[in-house]
């Protein structure tokens, strides 16, 4: 994930979801060819409380959006 040009406030997530997916894949680790671990890494990350979304997961908040998105169709 790249962040905006001209958007600072995207950086500090972009650099700590990095250091969250460190716990799985440590720096100058090959990344796994394995589907199946790399969905649960996916899964777990996407499941994992954040503060900057109100302790809501990132699944909870894409579900909510999308939820939205469809009520406002016309």
């Amino acid at each position: 994930y790249f962040a905006d040009p001209h958007s600072p406030w995207q950086r500090g997530t972009n650099e700590n979801t990095n250091g969250l997916l460190r716990q799985y894949l440590p720096k100058g680790s090959k990344i796994p060819s394995d589907p199946s671990y790399l969905e649960a890494i996916a899964f777990e990350m996407n499941n994992r409380p954040r503060k900057t979304l109100g302790f809501k997961t990132p699944r909870e908040v894409f579900l909510e959006d999308i939820e939205q998105a469809v009520a406002n169709m016309p």
